[in-house]
């Protein structure tokens, strides 16, 4: 039986409340509590998450350099250049469980140790990384190879199976290791860094934008610096693997990394105004992150978003009046480098060569 209840007011009324409609209140009472816990631990990630940590930085820092003659600069061969490249066949040292693509670590011919990287990365971080290096900015010495021979693989690894081949064959394959003969020695930070605001600064924004490298981790930018010989420090970003597709991350990674259909229909610029502009990136992040509980990434690809956003028109101009002196055949080379067919390269030249006439046109 249900219990009785006064009524408020003056008159000392009562009123019998069942059974039933006492327990539907108690749990919507406990449903309020068990959203407002799960609010607040949202609200406490995402200030973790944007609560950036500020780094220590060394008076010489170099983000940028003069790329001197653009059209010299061989997008081919890339930073590292030709003699630099690996010497085939590899050997296999061990697997590299970082980040969401299959890698490993090798090392070639010569004793020269370099990371593999296998899946939809290896294309677009090749062609990337070259473009980014063709305009001034230090990039990892990066190499496609469409089939690396591997001694001493493991029958299986961890991540990747299915992309294997046989006997030691592995196809599609890019080889990457930092510019010789400089260490990894830290990460740096978008917000906090010794650059924030500078022309060279902002133009790496727009290069950002103008590759479509959306996954903005500051574990994927390192400081590079040498044995301690104390010569400035180089800072890159070193992972440039969610590049040549979408604008920031689509339901699938299929969809989201080296998708050229997608890539070439998208502007980079979304508005100009009299003294800035903004990018048409990074993308919102898809809500089923959340659903999924990718709390952690949805809210720090929230917490970007302003890289592309209010970016002085005058920086903009400045790295657009770089790119258009590359030409159509070194833009092209840094997509033949990356393994793409011929139709592939006419597609993402022309792609890129639109973007570059956006910037030209500020």
């Amino acid at each position: 039986m249900g219990q009785v209840q006064p009524l408020a007011g003056d008159l000392q009324l009562w009123r019998v409340t069942p059974h039933w409609f006492r327990q539907e209140q108690e749990i919507q009472v406990s449903r309020t509590r068990s959203f407002s816990l799960r609010l607040a631990a949202l609200l406490l990630l995402a200030q973790c998450i944007l609560a950036q940590e500020h780094i220590a930085v060394s008076a010489d820092a170099v983000l940028w350099a003069d790329p001197g003659d653009l059209r010299s600069r061989d997008l081919f061969w890339g930073p590292g250049g030709k003699d630099r490249q690996p010497a085939l066949p590899v050997e296999f040292l061990a697997e590299d469980l970082k980040g969401t693509s299959p890698k490993f670590e090798v090392r070639d011919s010569d004793g020269k140790k370099w990371t593999a990287k296998l899946g939809l990365e290896a294309k677009p971080e090749t062609a990337a990384a070259r473009l980014l290096w063709a305009v001034g900015y230090s990039a990892n010495e990066n190499y496609f190879v469409p089939n690396l021979q591997v001694k001493n693989l493991p029958a299986t690894l961890s991540r990747g199976q299915s992309l294997m081949g046989h006997d030691g064959n592995v196809p599609n394959v890019r080889l990457q290791r930092h510019p010789h003969p400089y260490k990894r020695v830290g990460n740096w930070n978008w917000r906090h860094n010794p650059f924030y605001g500078t022309r060279e600064f902002n133009g790496l924004r727009v290069m950002m934008g103008l590759i479509a490298n959306w996954d903005l981790k500051n574990e994927n930018n390192a400081i590079l610096d040498k044995d301690k010989d104390g010569g400035p420090k180089l800072y890159e970003v070193s992972d440039v693997g969610t590049a040549m597709g979408t604008s920031g991350k689509s339901y699938t990674d299929k969809v989201s990394k080296g998708n050229l259909s997608v890539y070439r229909r998208t502007r980079l610029i979304s508005h100009v105004h009299d003294d800035y502009i903004d990018l048409n990136f990074p993308k919102c992040p898809p809500l089923s992150e959340l659903f999924e509980f990718e709390w952690g990434f949805f809210f720090h690809q929230l917490s970007i978003r302003w890289v592309g956003k209010h970016i002085p028109r005058r920086d903009a101009k400045w790295i657009g009046s770089l790119l258009s002196q590359l030409t159509i055949k070194q833009i092209g080379d840094a997509f033949r480098a990356a393994g793409y067919s011929p139709a592939e390269v006419e597609a993402y030249t022309q792609a890129v060569l639109s973007r570059i006439q956006e910037l030209n046109r500020l």
